[in-house]
């Protein structure tokens, strides 16, 4: 079974704050990355931007150029759904990878995140999307999971899409099944329905993304 993390990546050394500027418009150009992780003795600082990057002195260091860099990363224990919306909020096409201890460990490219994104069975087969809601020291997974199976539905998948600290909501994608029974069942155990339909808005705002993630494709 493929792991989001066999697309970790180092192949190309990050660049550190000893090189120079020109060092990273070389990189950029070779490239067609929009941004690129910068360490400092070893230690994660944030990434340079290739339009940022463009516009400085050439013989200025990375470290002279810190204030330009954006700090987005990811851990290497981050689900592939939050992986994909870090590369979208921030615009890019590279996220660094860091451990639980903030050691870097290489990078995802957002080629290589879509493939993986469009063959999981989340969003690759046919089924219902379906959000509910329960107080935060009310519900569990595994009782989310056992009412859909005890009503003879197969769950693709599930999330936690939005979180307080009164409440939280549970994204769940179901194959075969009733979903009008899975849905009284929920009821019955208390979890708010928020929504019932064949494709929830959270993978509708990812799917609207597309025209900037695909351009990436095409590179």
């Amino acid at each position: 079974m493929t792991e989001i993390t066999d697309f970790l990546n180092s192949n190309i050394k990050a660049l550190r704050t000893t090189d120079t500027v020109a060092d990273a418009q070389d990189l950029f150009a070779e490239y067609p990355f929009s941004h690129f992780p910068v360490l400092d003795n070893g230690v994660y600082i944030g990434c340079a931007g290739s339009e940022d990057t463009e516009l400085l002195d050439i013989e200025k260091t990375m470290d002279e150029a810190r204030y330009t860099f954006e700090r987005f990363f990811v851990r290497d224990t981050t689900m592939w759904l939050d992986v994909l919306e870090v590369f979208a909020k921030n615009e890019t096409n590279l996220v660094p990878v860091l451990d639980a201890d903030n050691k870097y460990l290489g990078y995802y490219e957002i080629t290589d995140i879509i493939r993986f994104f469009d063959e999981t069975p989340f969003l690759k087969e046919e089924g219902g999307i379906l959000v509910v809601e329960k107080g935060t020291t009310e519900y569990s997974m595994s009782e989310v999971s056992q009412i859909v199976e005890s009503n003879n539905g197969r769950l693709l998948g599930l999330f936690i899409s939005e979180a307080s600290l009164e409440k939280v909501q549970i994204t769940l994608k179901i194959s075969l099944g009733g979903l009008s029974e899975i849905i009284q069942t929920f009821r019955r155990y208390n979890y708010n329905i928020v929504s019932e339909h064949q494709e929830d808005a959270y993978l509708n705002t990812l799917k609207d993304r597309s025209d900037y993630l695909d351009k990436y494709l095409n590179i």
